[in-house]
């Protein structure tokens, strides 16, 4: 029973030093590669959902799920890409009349699509030909390897805490294997990596980060006792609490993935990816937390 579990984590850390390497070097030499990568990606997980998802025909439902992506990752209009996803989502959903998961099945095109180009889209919000910022630095990439960062921090706390203390179950009806102790272990390791990956770029590597004025104070005002506390935040803290809100978020798209493979009767997504399962049991969490972070920093602007 231990060398088999030895077994499984020794194929999951083989695999992980395969599989970040390749996403850490294609994040800094940027596009076209980061798009290309994300296509890969997505098309595997369009493959793994057509197959994952009981149906009649998945060569059809795998073509709508790359084509609303391919438009999703180049269309760089959003007056393009929202319209061609809810015209994919809706033929889908016609052409799965008969399906006995049709709303699964119709719900792939847009998780795929937002998803996998959500990604995309934070990567280019901080490119630096788009003049957000200083074009000395690789914004692009040190953002996007931030937002990674969170997301693994938060599998792999949860995973070594969760294995180690046990204790309460998270979502047993869902995910039995999870557990609020693994929930706070990684938002810990999510925290920790946070400031320390921000006091890296900021004090050692000198890179002049975004700096939020609508977030640089936290006030509260008292009127009866005449109170006045201000509390300024620098990057560091500004990243580590929203490191909170990555982690957290991470943990629900990996609820949610588990909960999709509970309804379909399947334990790993497929098997491409050795003590892994498939790709979308490792991009579960960061494909749902995309789109809110991506939101979160457009809104900021």
């Amino acid at each position: 029973m231990v060398s088999r579990k030895f077994g499984a984590i020794a194929k999951r850390v083989l695999a992980a030093i395969v599989m970040i390497p390749i996403a850490i070097d294609v994040l800094y030499i940027g596009s076209p590669y980061v798009e290309v990568l994300a296509i890969v990606v997505g098309g595997l997980l369009a493959w793994e959902w057509a197959n994952m998802v009981p149906n009649q025909n998945p060569s059809t439902y795998v073509t709508a799920y790359i084509m609303s992506l391919a438009v999703a990752i180049w269309g760089y209009n959003f007056a393009v890409v929202i319209p061609m996803i809810c015209i994919t989502t809706l033929f889908t959903w016609m052409i799965a009349l008969k399906e006995k998961r049709r709303k699964l099945i119709t719900l792939g095109v847009p998780y795929i699509s937002v998803g996998i180009a959500s990604l995309i889209w934070l990567y280019r919000s901080f490119d630096p030909s788009e003049g957000n910022s200083d074009p000395q630095y690789n914004y692009s990439f040190v953002m996007t390897m931030w937002f990674f960062l969170m997301v693994w921090s938060m599998d792999i706390g949860g995973l070594v805490v969760g294995c180690n203390l046990r204790g309460p179950k998270l979502a047993p009806k869902i995910s039995p294997n999870k557990t609020w102790s693994g929930l706070f272990g990684g938002i810990l390791l999510s925290v920790s990596a946070s400031i320390i990956y921000m006091y890296f770029c900021t004090e050692v590597m000198d890179i002049p980060f975004y700096d939020f004025e609508n977030f640089r104070h936290i006030s509260f005002t008292y009127r009866p006792l005449q109170l006045r506390f201000i509390w300024d935040i620098d990057n560091q803290v500004f990243y580590a609490l929203l490191a909170v809100c990555v982690a957290v978020l991470a943990q629900i798209g990996d609820l949610i993935e588990s909960a999709i493979k509970r309804k379909v009767g399947v334990k790993d997504s497929s098997k491409l990816i050795p003590g892994h399962g498939g790709v979308f049991d490792r991009v579960d969490g960061l494909i749902f937390a995309a789109p809110f972070v991506y939101l979160f920093f457009m809104n900021l602007r």
